[in-house]
């Protein structure tokens, strides 16, 4: 019989739940964007990521439906969290866990967490001094990585537009590490209504583009970056498309000093969030 968890080790005559058991499978599922979407749920892995959401959990701000550990002692601290929280705990094997990584070494600690229901106006009307959107972002890793850096920045949000790859994607959520459970995330397939609604909210649009004619220092000393900003990044491949371009305030480029050819995605984003939060620090 399987039975679900209440302390670290199993009680006698309660097995572990396998990849087989109905919950493991259920919980595999939110491995596929398809999967998330109808059950409203996404997995969060790993002790940074498990003690963000729980933290998230207890503080109201999002949902965590239960939890999965392997029988390892450094799994102890979340599972007393989340019994304490009333989430309820299962363990699992070491296969078992290994189902719900996305990971090539799995970490045995995996929590399932309501998708947050986030609305792009109710975030905008917050007024948010700095919004960093993405527009056809496909790489999960540097989705994630903005996530961390707009985060960091003291950014409002983070706006995922268009063809932009799901926030909640495994990769992403693991790249975000936390970052995802501390600012509002939201999505809009509309690009144009992205960029309208931040319009509307007071933020000038601009776009990162290695082409541009100006850069970030020449805009940083006109004071340009002093106001409310969205930083507008394109995808990893082609950047941003000609009719978004067109719908922005400007453009600017990252200087590069040295020889290399350019940036990713991801440092260009932690460069131009900074330079725009260090600008609004100055005149705040």
């Amino acid at each position: 019989m399987i039975a679900e968890s209440t302390s670290a080790a199993p009680r006698p005559g309660t097995a572990l739940l396998t990849e087989r058991s109905s919950r493991v499978a259920v919980a595999r599922k939110l491995t596929r964007r398809a999967g998330r979407e109808k059950a409203g749920a996404f997995l969060a892995e790993g002790a940074q990521a498990v003690g963000e959401a729980l933290a998230a959990h207890t503080a109201g701000s999002l949902r965590v439906r239960e939890l999965f550990a392997t029988e390892q002692p450094r799994h102890q601290e979340a599972l007393d969290r989340a019994r304490a929280a009333g989430v309820p705990v299962h363990l699992v094997t070491e296969r078992a866990a290994a189902s719900l990584s996305e990971t090539v070494t799995p970490q045995g600690l995996v929590a399932v967490c309501d998708l947050p229901a986030v609305d792009l106006d109710a975030v905008l009307a917050e007024r948010p001094a700095l919004v960093a959107v993405l527009v056809g972002v496909a790489d999960p890793g540097n989705a994630g990585t903005v996530v961390r850096v707009a985060d960091a920045a003291g950014a409002g949000a983070v706006l995922f537009a268009g063809d932009t790859v799901d926030a909640y994607n495994g990769k992403a959520v693991r790249a975000s590490t936390g970052s995802l459970f501390h600012l509002p995330v939201a999505r809009d397939r509309d690009v144009r209504a992205v960029l309208a609604a931040c319009r509307a909210a007071g933020l000038r649009l601009v776009g990162a583009d290695g082409h541009a004619t100006d850069d970030l220092d020449t805009a940083d000393r006109a004071g340009e970056l002093d106001g409310p900003t969205a930083w507008v990044f394109g995808s990893e491949a082609h950047g941003l498309p000609d009719e978004v371009t067109a719908e922005l305030d400007t453009t600017l480029r990252v200087p590069l000093y040295g020889r290399a050819e350019s940036l990713n995605l991801a440092t260009a984003a932690a460069v131009c969030l900074y330079a725009s939060a260090r600008a609004q620090h100055r005149s705040g």
